[in-house]
C-alpha cells in the first residue's frame, strides 16, 4: 500500500516533484524525461509510467522558465522514437522465435498471421491513434514488429505519431499551464488528462463486455 500511495502521489503531484527535480538538478531534467518516456514507449514491462500528463506538466514548467521548450520537445520526440524503435525490433526479433514453436493456446502461429493481416490493413492509423492512449502505446510497436509490418512504413507513421503526441501535449502545457485557473487546479487537470487518455480503452472494454453478454 505504501508503494501505491507513493506512486499515486507522484502521479497527481507530478508538477511539484518535477519542479523540485529541476530546482535541484537543473538540465539533468532532460535526461530524466528522456529515460521515463523511453521506458514507457520502449519496454513492454513499464506501461504504467506517466506519459500524457508528464508531457503537459513539462510544458508548464517550460513556460515558467524551468526548461527550454525547443530542447524539451526535441528530447521527448527523440525518446519516443528511440523507445518505439527498440520495441518494434524486439517484437520483430522475438516473433519468429516464439511462434515457430509448437502451436498452443497462447503461442499459435495463426495469432501472428492475424497480427500481420491487421497491420497490413490498419497499421498506420493504429500507430498514430495509439500514441495518445496510455498502456496501448507501449504494446503497439511491439505488436507491429511481431506482425512483421514493413519497417519503413512503420517508421513513417511512428515519426508522425511522435511529433503529434509530443508537440500537442507539450505546447498545450506551455500555452495553457500557467493560466491561473489551470495552475491552481493542476492536480485536477492531470487527472482529467489521464481520464481522457484511457477513455477509449474503457469504451472498447465496455463494448466487448456488452457483445459477450448479448452473445
Amino acid at each position: 500500500m505504501d508503494l501505491f500511495a507513493t506512486l499515486w502521489d507522484y502521479a497527481v503531484h507530478l508538477d511539484v516533484h518535477l519542479a523540485a527535480f529541476v530546482a535541484q538538478h537543473g538540465h539533468w531534467v532532460y535526461g530524466l524525461l528522456f529515460v521515463i518516456v523511453f521506458c514507457e514507449t520502449g519496454l513492454v514491462v513499464t506501461p504504467f509510467l506517466p506519459g500524457d500528463s508528464l508531457l503537459f506538466v513539462a510544458g508548464t514548467l517550460a513556460a515558467a522558465g524551468g526548461m527550454d521548450i525547443g530542447a524539451l520537445a526535441a528530447t521527448l520526440i527523440g525518446a519516443a522514437l528511440c523507445g518505439d524503435n527498440v520495441n518494434y525490433w524486439i517484437g520483430r526479433w522475438l516473433g519468429p522465435r516464439v511462434f515457430s514453436r509448437q502451436a498452443s493456446r497462447f503461442l499459435n502461429p495463426a495469432h501472428l498471421q492475424r497480427a500481420r493481416n491487421f497491420y497490413a490493413k490498419h497499421g498506420g492509423k493504429t500507430i498514430i491513434i495509439a500514441r495518445f492512449m496510455p498502456i496501448v502505446r507501449t504494446y503497439v510497436p511491439f505488436v507491429a514488429g511481431l506482425g512483421a509490418m514493413s519497417y519503413l512504413r512503420y517508421l513513417a507513421f511512428c515519426i508522425a505519431g511522435a511529433f503529434a503526441w509530443v508537440l500537442s501535449l507539450c505546447l498545450a502545457g506551455y500555452w495553457f499551464g500557467n493560466i491561473t485557473l489551470v495552475k491552481n487546479n493542476l492536480t485536477w487537470v492531470i487527472l482529467l488528462i489521464v481520464l481522457v487518455s484511457i477513455s477509449p480503452g474503457i469504451v472498447a472494454w465496455a463494448r466487448s463486455r456488452l457483445v459477450q453478454r448479448q452473445g
